[in-house]
């Protein structure tokens, strides 16, 4: 080859890395970006449960905006990057995917629902990138076959432990001795919840008489309902979610089953009013992470902001939600970090930090330790019943 050929040749391999350093240039912001702390939001926005996802994304990004307000973190502002999951959990995967290798962020809220939140971890646990669920109760999401997720943590208290408050109420406050567990059979949520309601129960010298069981988007329940209101418990426990829960309520009612109903935090939504009608939801309770009536100073500041900025009463979603952001801003400040990495070393110490549902401490498995509380429905509002201290 001539030295001309050598030159021309030279050249255009320059120009070529040239593009290649430019495009590198204009590619997507990383996590040590000097402007913004990128978060990610793998969040059910539509779908099946988009008012869970809704009211915790609103929760976020109100803890996001007054953090920003006030001067940011390490002088960066927070900048929320939002993945719509669709309330399923193939697209929480995908959003799971899309959030971390083209978005480039440090840190990836949600999803909301235990079922969607196990199906999209592995692929943050691989790419090294923490996770942090505002809503995810099921034990297995931060620990898989006795082994803890390091990338895995979470704002909320877990199913055993709403299960066993669920069983603790039902014998001692409500005296019962025969309860029916009736489930959603498609989600993961429903099923832990039942197995630890039972054992507690039965511990406590109670009797599940009957089991029975539904899918998501049933539309009718009668023919269950008829069997179990043949066994006449003195209870029934659905650890389920709100649209399910409140057909459920209204068709029991109808068929004159009167016995009070018992759940979890899965119904705490306002639509279940509208779709079970004040009146069936009278005498029925369920475990939930904070009442907006509590008079702690702390809630009542949240609930004046959220009501000023949105509009509404904040659910417990909406709570846990601004709850997660802010042990994602005390990770990043002790970390004094955006890095992955050292988020989650930071988020595996927190201790003490004062949240709205409390003072959250994480243990060995990166779940909160943490009080929760009962709720009564009357005549379609939620009222305060009892707090329980773990």
């Amino acid at each position: 080859m001539s030295r001309k050929g050598i030159s021309f040749t030279a050249l255009i391999v320059a120009v070529a890395m040239l593009g290649l350093m430019v495009a590198g240039c204009s590619s997507t912001p990383s996590a040590s970006d000097s402007k913004e702390i990128r978060i990610g939001a793998n969040i059910e926005m539509t779908g099946s449960v988009a008012n869970y996802g809704k009211s915790a994304f609103n929760g976020i990004q109100l803890a996001f905006k007054e953090v920003n307000a006030a001067g940011g973190v390490l002088g960066k502002q927070i900048k929320i990057i939002q993945a719509d999951n669709k309330s399923e959990a193939s697209e929480a995967t995908n959003a799971m995917t899309k959030l971390i290798t083209q978005d480039k962020v440090s840190l990836i809220m949600g999803p909301i629902t235990s079922s969607n939140a196990i199906a999209a971890l592995q692929v943050a646990q691989d790419n090294k990138i923490p996770v942090i669920t505002p809503t995810g109760t099921n034990a297995k999401i931060t620990v898989d076959n006795g082994k803890v997720r390091p990338y895995v943590f979470r704002s909320c208290f877990i199913d055993p432990f709403q299960g066993v408050v669920m069983a603790n109420f039902a014998t001692k406050t409500l005296n019962a001795k025969t309860a029916v567990i009736y489930i959603d059979n498609s989600s993961d949520y429903s099923k832990n919840l039942a197995e630890s309601f039972e054992a507690q129960f039965v511990k406590n010298g109670g009797t599940v008489i009957g089991k029975e069981a539904f899918l998501q988007k049933d539309q009718d329940f009668k023919s269950t309902l008829t069997k179990i209101k043949a066994l006449n418990p003195e209870t029934i426990f659905i650890p389920a979610y709100y649209e399910e829960v409140g057909k459920i309520a209204k068709q029991a009612r109808e068929m004159g089953i009167s016995v009070p109903f018992i759940g979890t935090d899965g119904w705490d939504d306002p639509k279940i009013a509208e779709v079970a009608g004040a009146a069936a939801l009278n005498n029925t309770f369920f475990s939930n992470h904070y009442s907006s009536q509590d008079t702690d100073p702390n809630i009542v500041k949240f609930v004046e902001a959220y009501k000023k900025e949105y509009g509404q009463e904040p659910n417990a979603f909406a709570a846990l939600g601004y709850d997660a952001a802010l042990m994602v801003v005390d990770s990043i400040k002790r970390a004094n970090s955006a890095e992955p990495e050292k988020i989650r070393e930071a988020l595996e110490k927190i201790k003490d930090l004062q949240v709205v549902t409390g003072k959250i401490t994480l243990d060995a498995n990166h779940d909160p330790i943490k009080s929760g509380v009962v709720i009564e429905m009357k005549d379609g509002k939620q009222t305060f019943k009892e707090k329980i201290n773990p």
